[in-house]
């Protein structure tokens, strides 16, 4: 890739991969909004809930690897734009499920096209961050929370309207093709490769100690992302007992200030390091899980909620760019490896979650998910050692 693009040029790659990373973030945050709905329709216990979700990870797991090496073997402009045309696709199907089988199998397909688009778009995100010479990840990221946010904020005013989950999505799904056509010509046509890149092509590359060390931190964060994305609605009506129409308030606190965090965090790494940031985050993330669960009224889980999106918003943007340098691997396989270990927590958390408060109660549930959220800052230490 040629580095002496001029600024002009740069920017407009940065706002156009920003316009892909918002558009996967509201496809997302507004199935996840969603969700309690689409549970009272079909009737589903926690534990119902809780399979029916285990979907969406085996579609995820299934297509990991291949849209790593799909990317890698194609590029990610063109897969990014496959993928940011059947990601909202699909959410229509979600909205349109009436069983719980129609259900499950769209989130299989929700998740095998969810995962092209997230390999794709963090490859281009890559792409521009080598030309900025400098760490902006966070901010792409920053993108996706953002739009997690008003994804959350537009789920609240369908509610209130009365609007019914498949209409609500299909507003969105076109909203979201309509920026795929206008903002694809200026994305990055051409993935740099770096120095010492395999000269094969393989569909699975073994993870070293640090790649493999990344994704252990992914997955101590990612599960409890997961989780509040999926259950704080629920969190908020079964167990802090709120109206209706106040059910989102915890999921909005949670995607208002890990948006925030995402905008600041490339300005903290920069002054304070990745190894202090990501140990920060994981004792934020837990502190505020806890918060929300041994005080669980109004007030205090939502800045419980406030506290985990702190927590979360610099984890994976660091990951994921320290992944996407690697000198041994190409970005699309590294980032692959890396998501196949993290979002197996962001995908797995849900379902467990499920579980857990079937046998036992959301509240202890939320609590077992905090504890290995800890998991990301014990794990930083080792980073320091492994770069080496």
């Amino acid at each position: 890739m040629n580095r002496s693009l001029s600024l002009p040029t740069q920017r407009y790659y940065r706002i156009a991969v920003s316009v892909f990373y918002f558009i996967q973030g509201i496809v997302f945050a507004s199935w996840a909004s969603r969700i309690p709905d689409i549970q009272a329709r079909l009737q589903l216990n926690d534990a119902a809930l809780g399979g029916v979700l285990f979907a969406m990870p085996t579609g995820q797991l299934m297509a990991m690897m291949l849209s790593g090496y799909l990317v890698s073997r194609y590029g990610s402009k063109p897969m990014l734009t496959a993928g940011a045309l059947l990601y909202p696709a699909t959410l229509v199907l979600l909205g349109l499920a009436g069983t719980v089988v129609q259900l499950s199998g769209a989130l299989f397909l929700f998740g095998i096209t969810g995962n092209l688009s997230n390999i794709s778009v963090n490859t281009q995100g890559v792409q521009v961050e080598r030309l900025y010479r400098r760490s902006i990840m966070a901010s792409f990221h920053g993108l996706w929370s953002l739009a997690g946010f008003a994804g959350g904020l537009t789920a609240t005013a369908m509610v209130a309207a009365e609007v019914k989950p498949w209409r609500h999505f299909v507003v969105i799904c076109l909203l979201s093709w309509l920026l795929v056509v206008a903002f694809r010509p200026c994305l990055v046509p051409r993935d740099a490769r770096p120095e010492g890149e395999l000269k094969a092509k393989r569909r699975w590359v073994r993870p070293d100690a640090f790649i493999f060390t990344l994704g252990l931190i992914a997955f101590a964060c990612m599960i409890c992302e997961g989780t509040m994305f999926d259950w704080t609605g629920i969190y908020f009506e079964k167990i802090v007992q709120t109206p209706k129409a106040l059910s989102r308030v915890g999921y909005i606190a949670f995607t208002f200030t890990m948006a925030g965090g995402r905008f600041v965090s490339d300005t903290f790494v920069a002054r304070y390091g990745v190894k202090r940031i990501l140990q920060f985050s994981g004792i934020t993330i837990v502190g505020g899980m806890l918060l929300a669960v041994l005080w669980p009224s109004l007030v205090p889980a939502t800045i419980g909620f406030l506290l985990v999106g702190i927590g979360t918003s610099s984890v994976v943007p660091l990951v994921y760019s320290l992944a996407g340098r690697s000198k041994k691997i190409p970005a699309g396989l590294a980032l692959a490896l890396v998501s196949s270990i993290g979002f197996l927590g962001f995908l797995l958390g849900p379902p467990l979650i499920g579980f857990l408060s079937q046998a036992t109660n959301l509240r202890v549930a939320f609590a077992f998910i905090a504890l290995l959220g800890l998991g990301t800052t014990l794990l930083a230490r080792r980073l320091n050692r492994l770069s080496r």
